[in-house]
C-alpha cells in the first residue's frame, strides 16, 4: 500500500516539475526579448548625432 501512495505522488511532483520548467522557459524567453530591445534602443541612441540636431552638414535630413 505504501508502493502505490508513492507512485501517485512520484506523478504530481512530475507534473510539479514540468511546470515550473515551463515557467522558467517563459521567463527566460521574456528576459531575452527585453534584453535585445533595450541593446537596440542603446544603438538607436549611439547612432543619433551628439549635438543633437536632426540635419546632417548638408541639411538634409538624416537617413533612417
Amino acid at each position: 500500500m505504501t508502493g502505490d501512495q508513492d507512485k501517485g505522488g512520484g506523478q504530481a511532483g512530475a507534473r510539479v516539475k514540468d511546470s515550473r520548467q515551463d515557467r522558467l522557459k517563459l521567463a527566460l524567453r521574456e528576459n531575452l526579448k527585453r534584453r535585445k530591445s533595450q541593446a537596440r534602443g542603446r544603438e538607436d541612441v549611439a547612432s543619433e548625432p551628439a549635438d543633437g540636431s536632426l540635419d546632417d552638414a548638408g541639411g538634409n535630413e538624416p537617413r533612417r
